[in-house]
C-alpha cells in the first residue's frame, strides 16, 4: 500500500512551536494594519450599486464592452465575461447614488444604442439595485455571521472535547479568517457576499481538520498518561498528518480546477477556498495543537 508519510514518522512540530506561533502573529498583526490602512476592497454587495448582465447576438470581447460604455459616461466600472466567450455575456457593476442607480438600465440601453447597437443586437437580462444603506446592513450581517459561527464552534469543541480544547480551535479559525482577509486588501481582490460564503466554508473546513487532530491527542493521552503532553501531542500529530496532508491535496486540487476552469463568476470563490484550505491546514498543525498545550 503506498504511504506518502511512513508510519514512524517523527517531526518536531511542537519544538518550533514558537517559531511558527511568531510568524502567524506576525502575519495577523500585519493583516490588521494592512486593513486599518488600505481598507479591504468592498464590492456593491456591502457598498451599495447595481449589477447589469448584456448579452450580445454578436461577437464582442470585454474591451469593446469597457470602451463601450466608458463612451456612454460610466467610469470606474467592474466588468466580467461570463461563461464562454462565444456566449458575448457580460456582468457590469456600477456604483453610485440610488436615484441614479434606479435608472441603469435605461442609461446602459442609451449608451449602447449610442454607438451603433440596434435593440435587437444585445439584451438586457438581469438588473440588481442594493442601495448603501441595504450594502451597509449587508456588511455588518455578513461579519456577524463569521463571528457567530466562532462562537458556536468555541461551544461545540468544549462540549465535544473539554473547555480546556476550545481556544486552541477558535484561535485557529480568527487566524484563518484574519489572514485571508489580509491577502484581500494586499491583493485588493473585491471583498463580497461570495467571499463571505467562502470565508464560513474555509471556518467549517479547518474546523473539522483541527477536530481530526483534537481526537488523535485525546485517545494519545489516554493511552499515555505517563508522557509529558508535549511528547503525546507531537506523536498524535504525526500520527494524523498522513491524513491531512491528503485530504488537503485532494482538496486543493478541485478547487484549484474551479479557479482555473470555472470562469470568473467563480474565480474570487475558488481563490479564497485556495488560501484558506492552505492556512487551514497550517493553522491546524502549528496554532490549534500549541495552542493547547499552552
Amino acid at each position: 500500500m503506498l504511504e506518502i508519510i511512513p508510519k514512524n514518522t517523527n517531526i518536531d512540530f511542537i519544538g518550533k512551536r514558537y517559531i511558527w506561533m511568531t510568524i502567524s502573529v506576525i502575519c495577523i498583526v500585519g493583516s490588521f494594519v494592512l486593513m486599518a490602512t488600505k481598507g479591504l476592497n468592498y464590492g456593491i454587495d456591502f457598498t451599495g450599486g447595481a449589477e447589469v448582465q448584456l448579452n450580445f447576438k454578436k461577437s464582442i470581447d470585454i474591451g469593446q464592452v469597457r470602451e463601450l460604455m466608458n463612451k456612454g459616461g460610466f467610469k470606474n466600472l467592474v466588468i466580467q465575461q461570463l461563461g464562454d466567450v462565444k456566449e458575448n455575456a457580460f456582468l457590469t457593476k456600477f456604483r453610485g447614488d440610488e436615484a441614479e442607480l434606479q435608472k441603469i438600465a435605461s442609461r446602459v440601453e442609451e449608451a449602447l444604442v449610442a454607438n451603433q447597437f440596434s435593440a435587437s443586437e444585445f439584451e438586457i437580462s438581469r438588473v440588481d439595485v442594493v442601495g448603501p444603506q441595504a450594502g451597509s446592513e449587508l456588511r455588518k450581517s455578513g461579519f456577524l455571521s463569521m463571528f457567530y459561527a466562532l462562537l458556536c464552534i468555541l461551544i461545540y469543541v468544549a462540549i465535544r472535547f473539554d473547555f480546556r480544547y476550545s481556544p486552541g480551535a477558535v484561535l485557529a479559525l480568527v487566524h484563518d479568517s484574519v489572514i485571508t482577509m489580509g491577502i484581500f486588501v494586499l491583493t485588493q481582490k473585491e471583498f463580497s457576499l461570495q467571499i463571505v460564503a467562502a470565508i464560513l466554508t474555509i471556518i467549517g473546513y479547518s474546523n473539522n481538520d483541527t477536530i481530526i487532530v483534537y481526537d488523535r491527542i485525546r485517545e494519545v493521552m489516554k493511552l499515555h498518561p505517563e508522557r509529558s503532553i508535549e511528547v503525546n501531542v507531537n506523536r498524535s500529530i504525526n500520527e494524523t498528518l498522513s491524513r491531512t496532508i491528503l485530504t488537503s491535496l485532494c482538496t486543493l486540487l478541485v478547487v484549484v480546477a474551479l479557479m482555473l476552469f470555472g470562469g470568473s463568476v467563480i474565480h474570487d470563490f475558488a481563490f479564497t477556498m485556495c488560501i484558506g484550505i492552505v492556512v487551514g491546514t497550517y493553522s491546524s498543525i502549528f496554532i490549534a495543537s500549541p495552542v493547547l498545550i499552552l
